[in-house]
């Protein structure tokens, strides 16, 4: 699963421990969701979303992979 995160925690001037704080979670979460090694639950995606005050699938996009 592909997602932006960095780049709206750029665009929000958030570190990942800062995001991890907002939702719950540890940096390494956070990390790990980044560079793909974690998908996320569908909670923490929306939570994730909400600090953003983005959409879920303007960070979260499904790959071709993913379907397998």
């Amino acid at each position: 699963m592909k997602n932006t995160i960095k780049v709206e925690r750029a665009k929000h001037d958030l570190t990942q421990a800062a995001l991890a704080e907002k939702v719950n979670v540890s940096r390494q979460t956070i990390n790990s969701i980044e560079i793909g090694k974690f998908i996320p639950s569908s909670l923490l995606a929306l939570k994730i979303a909400a600090i953003f005050n983005v959409a879920v699938e303007d960070i979260f996009t499904l790959e071709k992979d993913d379907w397998k």
